[in-house]
This record gives structure tokens, C-alpha cells and sequence, in this order.
């Protein structure tokens, strides 16, 4: 009996327990069921449905004429679909070896994705080669799938590449500053020159659908879509014509200096030509430069070295960040600065021995050119004129009448990277070298030497003001901003952001002396003499420290009414006269349609243009 009682009650404990294991089950099930059930749903999900984005177009660019010069094509890219647990070791070899791409690499950018189902984007812009072979080994490649994606395109290669820039792929740094503007892993970027300031508004708004796959991430279904909306577009300042022509004059005349003058390290320049009227940019070119097709897939190791370990650093856009002396160019500063304080008058005549009489400074090869006035001075771009209007100006109205015309200080334009030049001045050489300022040093600022530097850019603004009668404008490079549609978003224009105070005797007088350059007699008759638009110009050559001087030509044209001004400066190119000056030539041909074929000057001459 009490056998049975014990046995009795062992039942009936065995039956609680069963009871409550058999209710914390059901009550797991319903908990699961109502209150996890969506999460486990989209899990579930997440193994057979994937969000397959759609890359947008980026906004294309346009020059002032309505021709294409950035633009988009369609692109493979080889993409991992986040299928259940890690990526197997054996796809990932034979994608590596496929791509010709590290192992490690692909991990870096699938461990950048984790938790995501969208795919991973391993390498844009394969060739059909690598499609094939991916196709061939389709059942062995789990996950791996191939997209149809917009790679950017650069229509005329080299053309520009410093003004328009790259895109790549948004790297750690960058998204960190910019994921609350909704930008994310693998998305492509501006890296450099507009494509970077106007990133947010080329970029547009990325699409994509859900799509059933099946166990190889192969998409079997498509379950819902949203169609990509395009970047706006930017109708740019530049003329693709003039642009083409800079370089092609650029990169002709570097190649006759390195084989066959004596200037062999003759290997950089830069170009820009703007309107004076209003400070648009019409070309802008920088020597050596770059392909930026070569960043739109992702730039290779070997190429990404070759720029890298160039000496005359291809990446630099030296239009606007390469700081020279200015030399002689310098001299419508100064004498701008003498006539308006009374230093000197247009008449008075100064005796050029070959050397001043206060310090034993001269001409270029010891040239003496007797009794002259003003404007053979400046047509003949004499130092020892020069040298006696910094003595008697000084340094500091030297310095004044720079920052007047916007020397020592950013243009504004609207590209990364610009640089300030420097304006010689005894505070600068006092924090930098706690030394005083000596007679000597005004003599060399005076001509552009010494501590002077400036920009391309600012050496062009300088000139616009003198051709347009003291304005300052900032240089700009977009015109219109337009909707994938055409409608126009924003428009650019002039914008004044100073003004010289220079009288107009003194702007005429200097306008006298740069038209004579092209004379006669002038710096620049050998080239411009005979051609058949009247120009006015300033040759210059700046000393330079590391090798042969550097060469300077700018100008502007028509005379009578300015509407192109073309600065051009060779490094280590010798006298501006001989180095830079042929490529203002050609620049200015291009510019009024010269040497055209017949009925071709009638076809450029469409609104829009410049002349």
C-alpha cells in the first residue's frame, strides 16, 4: 500500500512536470508566433528575397555650347549576393582569381556590408572577358552575380580631367563625415575638381527592386521595382574647342622644348583663359595631367603608382595650386602702383645702363637700353626701370597695390585645392625669418622675383582688371544647373567681388604699353606682330631655384574690346617669349576661329560662344 501511494505521487509530480514543459512550450510558440513573428518573417525572407539596388546616373556635363563632355555608359559590375552564413572559401579564391584582385580585398569589403542583403559590389567596369568566364562558372559561384551599372565617362579622355575630376567609391572617412546625408557604403563619389563640389546634385536618387533568388543567388522572380532618377546636369563656362586647342598647344610645345631646345625638364605648364567681362572660365588646363576614366572602375595599383611617383605630379591642378614667381608680369602691379602715386610720369625718361646705380641689379644677359620712358619699359619689360619705381615706391605700396588687384589672396573659384600666392611684405619675412627687409628685396619684388608668388588664376584675374577697367570678378566654371529634364535649377553669373581703385589714365596708359609688346620692339612682336587681332600682353620669366626658369605669357584680346584674356605658364621653360607665348598664340587662334577650314568659322560662331 505504501508502495503504491509512493509510486502514486512519483505519477502525479512526472505529470506536473510534463505539464508545465508541455505550457512553456506553447507559450514559446505564441510568444514567437505574435510577438517575433514578423522578425523571424524577415529573416525567413531574407534568405530568398534580395534588395537589388539600381545605381542612378550621374548628372552629365555639358560645355557652353551643348556638347557632352562628361557623360555615363552602361557597366558590368561584379557583385556577392549575402547569402546564409559566411561567403565559402572556395568562391571567394576563384572570384580573386577571376578578378585578379586580393582575397583580403573582397573580405574588406564584405565585412563593410555585414548584416546587409543587399549585394556587395566587389569590381565596377569588368570586361565582357570576365562576365564569360563568371557565366561558365556560374553553379560553382555562389552568391556571385553580375549588374548592369552607369560607369562615369570621361568623352574626351585627358581632356579638362583637373576641372572636371573623378569619382570612385566612397571610402571609410568620407562616409563617416557624410552618412547623415544619406550617403552609404559603396556608393561613388566626387573625389576631385567639380565632380566633387557638385557631388550632391550630380548624384541622384538610387533605385532598385526586390527579387526572389534562389540558393546560388540567382534572381529567379522580380517582386516589386523603383526606377533610378538621375543627377542634374551642369552647363559648364568651358568651350570644348578652346579647351582642345590649350592642350593640343600645350602638349605640342612641351614636347618641342624636352627634345629640341636646351630646356629638357620642360615637363609642366598650365593654361587659363577666362572673359574679363564677367570671370567665366573658358579653358583651364594643367601639363602633366591624367586619365580619370582610369578612377571610374576602380583605379589599378600599377596606374595609381605611375601617377603617384611622377616628379611633376600629375594630380596637381597648377592653374589654380601651382604658386610661381610671377616675374615680369608683375610689372603692370608696379607700374600701375608708380603712375597712380606720382612716382613717375608717362614722359619721364630713366638711363638704363645694363645695371641701377643703387645696387648692381639688371637686365636679362646684361642688356642696357639707354634713356626710356613708360611704355618702352613696359613693352620691353626693362628691370632697371622696374628697380628704380620699387625704390622709389617701397615695399609697403607695392604690397598695397597687389592685394588691390586680389594678389596674395584666394580668387573664390569654386574648385578644391586653390592656393593664396603670397604678396612679398616685411611682416612675412619677419615671422619667417626674424630678419629686416632690405633695399635689394624691394628691387626683386618690384619684377616679380623674391618673395612674390602667385597662381596662374591670380596672374589672369590681374590682367582682366586692367582689360576691363578695375573690376574684379570671381572666376567661375558652372553656368546653369539643369534638371534631368532640362528645366533650369539655378543659374551662375558675373559676380564683382572688388574693384582697384585705379584711375583710367593710368588703365589706358598701361593698356598702351602691354598693346605695344606685340609691336615692334616689344617682347612679344615675334609672335603677335602680324596677327590679325590686335592683342595686348605681358611676357614674363621667373628665376628659378631648382632648375631653368619658369616661362609666363598673358594677354587679352581684341584691344579695343577685351573678351578673352589667356595666361599660360611652362615650367622651367626659359623666356616667356619663347616657351609660353606660341601656346597663347594657338589658344587665341582657337578663340576667333583662326585658321579654320572654310564654312567652319561660320559653325562655331552659334550662340553661346564667346565671340
Amino acid at each position: 500500500m505504501l508502495i503504491t501511494k509512493r509510486l502514486s505521487h512519483r505519477f502525479d509530480v512526472l505529470f506536473l512536470i510534463v505539464i508545465f514543459i508541455f505550457v512553456a512550450l506553447i507559450s514559446r510558440l505564441a510568444y514567437l508566433q505574435l510577438y517575433q513573428g514578423d522578425y523571424y518573417s524577415l529573416l525567413a525572407d531574407g534568405n530568398r528575397i534580395r534588395l537589388i539596388p539600381s545605381m542612378a546616373p550621374r548628372g552629365i556635363f555639358y560645355d557652353r555650347n551643348g556638347v557632352a563632355v562628361v557623360s555615363n555608359r552602361p557597366g558590368f559590375t561584379v557583385s556577392l549576393l549575402p547569402l546564409v552564413g559566411p561567403v565559402e572559401d572556395s568562391v571567394l579564391q576563384q572570384l580573386s582569381a577571376i578578378l585578379v584582385m586580393p582575397v583580403d580585398e573582397i573580405k574588406q569589403k564584405l565585412e563593410q556590408h555585414v548584416g546587409s542583403f543587399e549585394p556587395v559590389r566587389i569590381k565596377t567596369n569588368v570586361g565582357a572577358d570576365i562576365v564569360t568566364r563568371i557565366e561558365e562558372r556560374r553553379s560553382e559561384l555562389k552568391g556571385v552575380m553580375i549588374e548592369i551599372q552607369p560607369i562615369r565617362n570621361y568623352n574626351f579622355n585627358e581632356m579638362a580631367a583637373h576641372v572636371f575630376g573623378y569619382v570612385s567609391e566612397i571610402n571609410g572617412d568620407e562616409l563617416e563625415k557624410k552618412k547623415a546625408e544619406g550617403y552609404k557604403s559603396g556608393d561613388i563619389i566626387g573625389k576631385f575638381g567639380l565632380e566633387k563640389v557638385y557631388d550632391s546634385e550630380l548624384r541622384g536618387v538610387d533605385g532598385g527592386g526586390q527579387m526572389e533568388v534562389d540558393v546560388t543567388g540567382r534572381p529567379v522572380t522580380v517582386l516589386g521595382k523603383r526606377e533610378p532618377q538621375p543627377g542634374n546636369n551642369l552647363v559648364l563656362t568651358l568651350d570644348s574647342r578652346i579647351q582642345k586647342a590649350a592642350e593640343e598647344a600645350m602638349d605640342a610645345q612641351l614636347y618641342y622644348l624636352q627634345t629640341q631646345s636646351q630646356f629638357r625638364n620642360a615637363r609642366a605648364a598650365a593654361a587659363v583663359v577666362l572673359n574679363p567681362k564677367t570671370g567665366e572660365v573658358l579653358a583651364m588646363a594643367s601639363r602633366p595631367t591624367f586619365n580619370p576614366n582610369l578612377f571610374a572602375g576602380g583605379i589599378s595599383s600599377k596606374d595609381w603608382n605611375a601617377l603617384n611617383s611622377n616628379p611633376f605630379y600629375p594630380m596637381n591642378n597648377k592653374a589654380i595650386s601651382g604658386q610661381y614667381p610671377p616675374g615680369s608680369t608683375f610689372k603692370i602691379v608696379t607700374g600701375v602702383a608708380a603712375l597712380e602715386l606720382g612716382k613717375v610720369t608717362p614722359e619721364e625718361k630713366i638711363l638704363d645702363t645694363g645695371k641701377h646705380w643703387l645696387i648692381p641689379k639688371g637686365n636679362a644677359e646684361g642688356e642696357a637700353l639707354g634713356w626710356i620712358n613708360f611704355n618702352e619699359a613696359l613693352s620691353k619689360s626693362d628691370n632697371v626701370y622696374f628697380y628704380e619705381m620699387g625704390n622709389r615706391l617701397g615695399i609697403d605700396n607695392l604690397e598695397k597695390y597687389a592685394r588691390l588687384f586680389g594678389l596674395g589672396d584666394y580668387t573664390g573659384i569654386k574648385l578644391p585645392e586653390e592656393a593664396d600666392g603670397l604678396v612679398a611684405n616685411q611682416r612675412y619675412k619677419k615671422k619667417v625669418f626674424e630678419e629686416d627687409w632690405y633695399l635689394s628685396e624691394t628691387f626683386d619684388a618690384a619684377i616679380g622675383q623674391g618673395f612674390q608668388l602667385a597662381t596662374p588664376l591670380q596672374i589672369g584675374v590681374v590682367m582682366s582688371q586692367i582689360a576691363n577697367g578695375g573690376q574684379r570678378y570671381r572666376p567661375y566654371l558652372v553656368n546653369k544647373i539643369l534638371s534631368p529634364s532640362g528645366e533650369t535649377i539655378k543659374t551662375f553669373g558675373p559676380e564683382k567681388v572688388g574693384d582697384a581703385p585705379v584711375s583710367p589714365k593710368t588703365l589706358q596708359l598701361v593698356r598702351e604699353g602691354l598693346r605695344d609688346v606685340a609691336k615692334e620692339g616689344g617682347t612679344g612682336a615675334s609672335l603677335f606682330q602680324d596677327f590679325p587681332v590686335s592683342i595686348a600682353g605681358k611676357t614674363g620669366t621667373a628665376e628659378n631655384s631648382h632648375g631653368s626658369d619658369h616661362g609666363w605669357f598673358v594677354a587679352y584680346a581684341p584691344y579695343e574690346d577685351p573678351r578673352v584674356v589667356v595666361v599660360v605658364l611652362v615650367e622651367q621653360g626659359g623666356f616667356g617669349a619663347g616657351s609660353a607665348g606660341p601656346i597663347v598664340k594657338k589658344i587665341l587662334e582657337a578663340a576667333f576661329n583662326l585658321n579654320q577650314p572654310p564654312g567652319e568659322g561660320e559653325r562655331l560662331l552659334r550662340p553661346g560662344t564667346i565671340l
